[in-house]
C-alpha cells in the first residue's frame, strides 16, 4: 500500500506529536487502537501535573494564602479555556461547571435541572441505541417524575436502518409541540458517525432544549457551539488528552431555567482541572481540525482495506467505507465483526499481535447491536503503519 494518505504529506507533523507521548513511545511493540475509551497523554498535560502538585496544589476559593489564589484562579481560568475551545462567542451568557466526566454531566443534568423544565405531558426524545450514558438518566427522570404524578412520554430516536445515523425526516414527524427536551450524540461510540446535529435543531424545531454527548468528538474534532444551536454540550477530560475523572458540561443558558448543578460544592479535582487546561491548550497548538483529516483518513485507509476482506463485517454505514467516498467520512472509529471468530476472542488474538481494541457490546443502547464487535479507535499518535500492520494480521485469520 502506498505511504503518502493526504494532499499534503502530514507525516512530520504527525511523527513530531507521537513523539510527545511517553506510553506511546515507550512501547513501540504496542499499538493503542482504543482512544474512544480513554486517550493517552502528552508530555505537556504531565508536566502542567507535576508542576500543580509541586507548586501551587490547594483548594479552590477556601483560602487566602498564594496556593489557595493561584488554585482558585486556575479553576476559573479553565472555565474560560473551555469556553474559547468549544468556541462560544457569547461566553458572557454561557456558563460551564466541571464534572468528573461525561457519564457525571449528563447525570447532573438529568439530575438537577430536567425535572423542573419537564410538565405534565411533556416529551423527551432518547437515543437508545447510543451510548447508555445518554440514554439511562433520561429513562431515570422520566420514571422519577411519573412517581411524582408528572407524565413524560419518552420519544425513541429514529435511526436510519443498516448505517446507525439519525433518521432526521422521521423524527421531524416523530416531535411535536411537546417535544421540549432532546438528548442527541455528537459522534457515535460504535459507528464513528458525526450524526448532523444540525439537522435535529431544524426536526424539532427551535425551542426544544437540545443536549450534545461530546465525549467522541471534543479533542478528536473542531466542535463550535456558535454553529451548534444546541443548549448543553458535555465532555470528558480524559479522552480529550486529560486526566481521569475530568470533564465539562457548557450551557448556554438561554431555553429553561440557568442551568446549575444541585448540591454543595465540594472539593474540585483541581489536579484534573489543571490537566485539561494544558490538553486543550496543547490540541490548539496541534490543530485540532488536522487531527481530525489524520484520524479520518487512518480510518479511511483500515475500511478500504477491511472491504477487500470477505471475512469482516463493518458497522455503520456502508457508503463511508472507500477513501474516495463522497459522502460523510468516519470521524477515527471503526468496529468491525469477524464472519467465524467471536469478537472477544479477536480482541484477545489481536493483543497476542500488539494491537490494543476494544471488543464487547461497547455499552450501547437496547436498540443497537445485539452481537459484539471490535472497535478500533484513532488518534494523533496512530501511524500509518500500525493500519497496515493490523490489515495485514487481520487478513492472516481464516
Amino acid at each position: 500500500m502506498t505511504a503518502p494518505i493526504t494532499r499534503e504529506d502530514p507525516r512530520p507533523w504527525q511523527q513530531a506529536l507521537r513523539a510527545q507521548f511517553p506510553i506511546v513511545t515507550g512501547h513501540p511493540e504496542l499499538a493503542y487502537l482504543d482512544s474512544a475509551a480513554t486517550a493517552q497523554k502528552p508530555q505537556a498535560v504531565l508536566d502542567a501535573v507535576q508542576t500543580y502538585l509541586t507548586t501551587s496544589n490547594a483548594n479552590a476559593a477556601r483560602g487566602t494564602y498564594t496556593w489557595a489564589n493561584r488554585t482558585t484562579e486556575l479553576v476559573e481560568r479553565t472555565r474560560g479555556r473551555v469556553a474559547r475551545f468549544l468556541g462560544d462567542d457569547r461566553p458572557e451568557h454561557s456558563a460551564v461547571h466541571f464534572t468528573g466526566g461525561t457519564t457525571e454531566g449528563l447525570r447532573s443534568i438529568a439530575r438537577d435541572w430536567l425535572p423542573g423544565f419537564l410538565r405534565d405531558g411533556d416529551e423527551i426524545v432518547v437515543p437508545d441505541a447510543d451510548h447508555q450514558a445518554n440514554i439511562t438518566p433520561w429513562l431515570e427522570v422520566q420514571r422519577l417524575l411519573d412517581r411524582e404524578g408528572v407524565h413524560v412520554r419518552v420519544v425513541p430516536m429514529p435511526y436510519q436502518s443498516g448505517s446507525g445515523d439519525y433518521d432526521h425526516r422521521a423524527l421531524t414527524e416523530r416531535a411535536g409541540p411537546r417535544t421540549r427536551f432532546v438528548a442527541t450524540t455528537h459522534v457515535h461510540h460504535v459507528y464513528g458517525s458525526d450524526m448532523n446535529v444540525q439537522r435535529i435543531r431544524e426536526a424539532v424545531g427551535p425551542d426544544a432544549v437540545i443536549c450534545l454527548d461530546a465525549a467522541q468528538s471534543v479533542g478528536h474534532l473542531p466542535v463550535s457551539v456558535a454553529e451548534l444551536d444546541v443548549d448543553f454540550v458535555v465532555f470528558s477530560g480524559h479522552k480529550a488528552l486529560a486526566l481521569p475523572g475530568s470533564g465539562a458540561v457548557w450551557a448556554r443558558q438561554a431555553r429553561g431555567p440557568a442551568f446549575v448543578p444541585g448540591g454543595w460544592s465540594g472539593t474540585p479535582n483541581t489536579v484534573g482541572i489543571a490537566s485539561l487546561e494544558a490538553a486543550l491548550d496543547w490540541l490548539e497548538a496541534a490543530g485540532v481540525d488536522r487531527i481530525e483529516r489524520w484520524t479520518a483518513d487512518l480510518a479511511a485507509r483500515l475500511t478500504e482495506g477491511l472491504r477487500r476482506l470477505d471475512a469482516y463485517e463493518i458497522l455503520g454505514c456502508p457508503l463511508s467505507l472507500a477513501a474516495d467516498t463522497t459522502v460523510q467520512r468516519r470521524q477515527g472509529i471503526v468496529t468491525l465483526r469477524h464472519r467465524a471468530i467471536d469478537s472477544g476472542d479477536l480482541g484477545f488474538i489481536l493483543f497476542s499481535h500488539g494491537f490494543m481494541v476494544r471488543s464487547d457490546h461497547h455499552c450501547q443502547g437496547d436498540a443497537g447491536e445485539k452481537t459484539g464487535s471490535v472497535r478500533v479507535s484513532l488518534h494523533v499518535y496512530n501511524t500509518v503503519e500500525e493500519i497496515d500492520r493490523l490489515l495485514s494480521v487481520l487478513a492472516s485469520l481464516p
